[in-house]
């Protein structure tokens, strides 16, 4: 007999974390649906194993493709087990009186709007589909606990997501949907790569940051991943023991 695989859904897979999580769900048995705007880099994702994901680009955004997005998946599968919120964005580091009001609302679009839609959709499949449940896991950033300089949008966005990932803890619990918030310090993606060079300290100094293996984060959402919904991990943080985290501003 055939053991169906669990289906999960990974916003931001094509490149960084998201695809290390991507590629480590596949080695771990699920079946990946990868999410992005880019389609070439999806299915560069993709080539990690063929059989075992589906490139969907999607405008994660727009609440009808998002729709969409999981009509398909509800299609071809009849359920979603796994959502990995992981897409995210920021705006340039530059004073908060200088931003503009797009650059402000794009990182909200992307940081935490899409996770919302994401996870609503995810919630109404999960409570109607048998056996009812599933889990989801929002990338939170160690920017949910402290900020650094010049960086309100995407900081006030992580806290947002650590009240969404609170929040769907508490409403999905009726419905044996479980859900845990990973803050990831520096991983050695192209997003966090500036920091090997020297970023600004609260103290107004330059500093080189340690960064990590980003398979190190995609172990721990696959752990995360493989408990049953009986029990849940609502936050954790996974960082370089030397990143000035501790005491930062």
């Amino acid at each position: 007999m055939t053991t169906m695989p669990k289906i999960a859904l990974v916003t931001g897979a094509g490149s960084g974390v998201g695809r290390a999580v991507a590629m480590a769900l596949m080695d771990a048995g699920f079946f990946v649906y990868l999410v992005g705007r880019r389609v070439e880099a999806l299915q560069e994702t993709a080539k990690h194993k063929p059989d075992s994901c589906a490139a969907q680009p999607c405008d994660i955004t727009d609440a009808a493709s998002v729709q969409a997005l999981f009509a398909a998946v509800k299609a071809r599968h009849g359920r979603i087990d796994l959502l990995f919120n992981n897409a995210g964005s920021g705006a340039p580091a530059i004073p908060m009186e200088d931003l503009t009001l797009a650059q402000w609302q794009s990182v909200v679009d992307i940081n935490i709007t899409a996770a919302f839609l994401c996870t609503q959709q995810a919630i109404r499949m999960m409570k109607a589909q048998v056996p009812r449940g599933g889990r989801i896991i929002n990338n939170g950033s160690v920017s949910a606990q402290a900020p650094r300089p010049n960086s309100a949008p995407y900081t006030a966005t992580k806290h947002a997501m650590t009240g969404l990932t609170k929040s769907t803890i508490l409403d999905g619990r009726p419905f044996d949907i479980a859900c845990g918030q990973i803050d990831i310090g520096n991983a050695m993606t192209e997003m966090a790569m500036k920091m090997a060079s020297g970023v600004p300290q609260a103290d107004g100094s330059i500093k080189v940051e340690p960064l990590i293996d980003p398979k190190l984060v995609a172990d721990a959402v696959v752990y995360m991943a493989g408990l049953p919904l009986s029990a849940n991990v609502p936050f954790i943080t996974v960082m370089a023991t030397k990143m000035p985290l501790t005491g930062r501003g």
